[in-house]
């Protein structure tokens, strides 16, 4: 490959360790597919950034950042002004699926289900419930179930600071779907396979996520196959309503519960979602005959405006 990519890791947001393990192994594998690899650890010096790559004079980036700045459109709004090709979704879809509510609202224009929800500031918890328990707390724009609360019937405490909560910014407040938490990756056009998410304790937070043993990944799901395919079509008309590039994953939970109604429910969209070895878009493509090295591949070819298939 005479291809050179530079590769955007680290980062300032809550996520930045996660960002520095999915950019370790996409260089690994970008290297073992022939590419010639600059990786860069993103800081707030934006003129810095702006000159790494400049230096660099690479033909396409690698985004292999996470949570703000990195996942919201801006870090892919200063790439558009240098004009350098860049992997994963363009600006508007990044903020769009960023931004929890506005792209629940967006989806359910396609006939996905979504959860009733509502956005608030954290002072707002002080009145009491904003929704009848159990109820959901989450980040509005934040990614990877960072500061994820679920307030149950007896529970005798909401936080109501941000520093309770464990994040800044506005609030998402979400009726609580139970039963199994499916995730399906989106690669062009292809929806890969489901996958259930089965954590050996509590709920899929963020330290279920990213250490090892916590979560067990059953692939192909065992659901209906009704479940089964409505999730990948679900996660695909996502992907397309939200105007997303290159790969995405959309998370849903399936209310399979003994008085639940059933159903399928939408929870969101990762525009930039983790390329770590516990991470479930290659884990799938995997699943598919799909090897890592071929994935990132693709991804720097489909960021280049070469559309192959695998």
């Amino acid at each position: 490959m005479t291809c050179h990519v530079a590769l955007l890791k680290g980062g300032f947001s809550a996520e930045r360790d996660v960002s520095l393990a999915s950019g370790a192994a996409c260089a690994e594998a970008l290297r073992e597919a022939g590419y010639t690899v600059s990786e860069i650890d993103v800081s707030q010096d934006i003129p810095a950034l702006i000159a790494q790559l400049q230096e660099s004079n690479a033909t396409v980036v690698f985004n292999a950042l996470h949570g703000q700045w990195g996942e919201d459109g801006c870090v892919q709004g200063l790439l558009e002004l240098l004009s350098i090709p860049y992997t994963h979704s363009k600006v508007l879809s990044s903020a769009l699926a960023m931004h929890k509510e506005r792209a629940k609202a967006m989806v359910e224009q396609v006939g996905v289900r979504v959860p009733e929800s509502k956005s608030i500031q954290a002072k707002d918890l002080v009145a009491g419930d904003p929704l009848p328990r159990p109820y959901v707390i989450k980040p509005l724009s934040e990614g990877s179930s960072v500061g994820v609360h679920i307030v149950f019937e007896g529970d005798n405490h909401i936080a109501t600071t941000r520093e309770d909560l464990g994040f800044a910014g506005d609030i998402m407040v979400e009726r609580y779907i139970p039963g199994r938490e499916l995730t399906v990756a989106v690669m062009g056009n292809k929806p890969l396979a489901v996958t259930e998410l089965s954590p050996k304790e509590g709920f899929y937070d963020y330290e279920a996520k990213y250490t090892e043993g916590k979560t067990d990944h059953i692939v192909p799901a065992p659901i209906p196959e009704t479940i089964y395919q409505e999730a990948m079509d679900a996660a695909l008309k996502s992907h397309q309503i939200l105007g997303c590039a290159g790969v995405s994953r959309s998370d849903f939970r399936y209310d399979d519960t003994a008085n639940g109604d059933g159903k399928l429910y939408y929870l969101e969209t990762n525009t930039q979602p983790g390329m770590t070895d516990l991470s479930l878009v290659p884990e799938q493509a995997k699943h598919i005959g799909i090897s890592f090295s071929e994935l990132c591949s693709w991804m720097v070819q489909e960021a280049l405006g070469n559309k192959e298939e695998l």
